[in-house]
């Protein structure tokens, strides 16, 4: 028994020293977590789920930890995390609806029409970019977590925080914005 004990403290030390940093997102834990979290409309009927299936918990958990996170360190993406080729409806700001669905590297927007946008994030040079009827513009190159390069009309660039007042500073730059003054 303490040979058995010595030797998984030993596995664990090891994993502990060639996996550190290697936190990734717990994908399949919380996956389970959510869907617990809203089985039902009552919090106790909830609980009484956690209970049954807390062995199902442990063994995401040790699957994210052991197997999951350590793809999602190396490869930067975790299998199960992924929403690629996931549609979702969604309602616009204009009262329509769209089917927006999620691609490896962005989204593809259509709307009742047929009509289709794709914004797409180019990983080599940090930019989004917008495409429709066969034509593409970058829309913002990202600076670094903080910063974005916004592309303005005219061939012009703004540097904006990533951040409500950034995003204030884009509207307004991009003449969507309005200045109300009353007296």
């Amino acid at each position: 028994m303490f040979k058995k004990s010595v030797k998984m403290f030993v596995c664990l030390c090891i994993a502990a020293i060639t996996l550190n940093s290697c936190i990734g997102s717990f994908s399949l834990f919380n996956k389970v977590l959510a869907w617990n979290k809203t089985a039902t409309d009552n919090k106790f009927i909830n609980e009484l789920i956690f209970i049954i299936i807390s062995p199902a918990y442990a063994i995401c958990g040790t699957a994210d930890l052991l197997v999951l996170n350590t793809i999602e360190f190396w490869s930067d993406e975790n299998p199960i995390a992924s929403n690629a080729g996931k549609t979702q409806n969604v309602m616009g700001s204009d009262g329509r609806m769209y089917a927006v669905t999620t691609l490896k590297d962005g989204y593809e927007i259509k709307d009742a029409d047929g009509k289709q946008v794709n914004f797409t994030f180019d990983e080599r040079q940090k930019t989004w970019s917008v495409e429709a009827e066969g034509e593409k513009q970058v829309l913002l190159k990202m600076k670094d977590n903080d910063t974005a390069e916004i592309m303005l009309p005219g061939g012009e660039t703004k540097e904006v925080s990533l951040n409500e007042q950034g995003m204030f500073e884009a509207r307004m730059a991009l003449g969507e914005g309005y200045y109300f003054a009353t007296r």
